[in-house]
């Protein structure tokens, strides 16, 4: 039986805040990227995040990002290697120190926003924030866009990666993702994006916003908190995965392996 992760950015609120529906949508995923408190979240946040994780049965991830509050770190910022390399080792360690708390353990780890989409296309970034993972723990699954720079940099220092692909955003002919500034980018409705998440994790293609078949290959699927409705499109995703005959489970190294002969 064909198997695909389901993940979701959670842990978004912030003091007074509330942001996503981390709740409502915990029963239908597999895997959470938590907020580290660079783009959203606090410490409070993260612990309840995580205590919600464990009540569901989901797989805890770090969901580091630029220190950006204000832009919800969507804002390129021209950091350096170096720079963005501590940035991942302070935020994984800070949600590891939560997730021991909890007497959980943390998976994986996907950045956000700017940073990974720079990175994505940016070997020198991509290897920077590799390394930054494995400072903390190189057991860590390391999440990066399918077909990206992100995966290359994992497997060149010998992490564990997982490719990702994105239920509810729209892409362009070349496997990057449209930008969000742009109509159409954000799909809402709840049977298209579940029939091109059992087309991704079945066929291992999306069709682009031109039209196009592009090759994606994910090992995990993301759903955005942030997307309106957002349960209502996990709900969706996970019966037509389960009318498609996929099973739906958090990431495992040693599966990835068995994908990938050689890794």
């Amino acid at each position: 039986m064909a198997r695909i992760d389901i993940n979701c950015d959670m842990g978004e609120s912030f003091g007074n805040y509330i942001y996503g529906a981390d709740e409502a949508i915990a029963g239908y995923i597999t895997s959470a990227n938590v907020a580290c408190g660079f783009h959203a979240g606090d410490p409070s946040v993260m612990s309840r995040t995580v205590a919600l994780c464990r009540e569901h049965g989901v797989a805890v991830g770090a969901h580091p990002s630029f220190p950006d509050l204000l832009g919800f770190g969507r804002r390129e910022i021209n950091a350096t290697p170096e720079e963005v390399r501590d940035y991942l080792t302070y935020q994984v360690g800070a949600l590891m120190a939560f997730t021991r708390a909890h007497g959980v353990r943390l998976v994986h780890v996907k950045a956000h926003g700017a940073v990974y989409n720079m990175a994505a296309q940016d070997k020198r970034l991509a290897l920077a924030m590799a390394q930054g993972v494995a400072r903390v723990d190189p057991a860590l699954i390391f999440v990066g866009l399918a077909g990206s720079l992100l995966i290359d940099a994992a497997r060149e220092i010998g992490l564990p990666a997982a490719a990702e692909a994105f239920a509810d955003r729209a892409y362009n002919p070349d496997g990057s993702l449209v930008s969000r500034r742009l109509p159409g980018a954000v799909i809402h409705d709840p049977a298209a994006v579940a029939e091109r998440v059992v087309r991704m994790a079945r066929d291992g293609t999306v069709v682009s916003i031109t039209g196009e078949l592009v090759t994606v290959s994910p090992d995990t699927i993301c759903v955005h908190g942030d997307t309106p409705g957002a349960a209502e499109l996990a709900r969706a995703i996970r019966q037509e995965l389960a009318a498609a005959g996929i099973e739906a489970g958090p990431l495992d190294p040693l599966l990835l392996c068995t994908r990938r002969p050689g890794c």
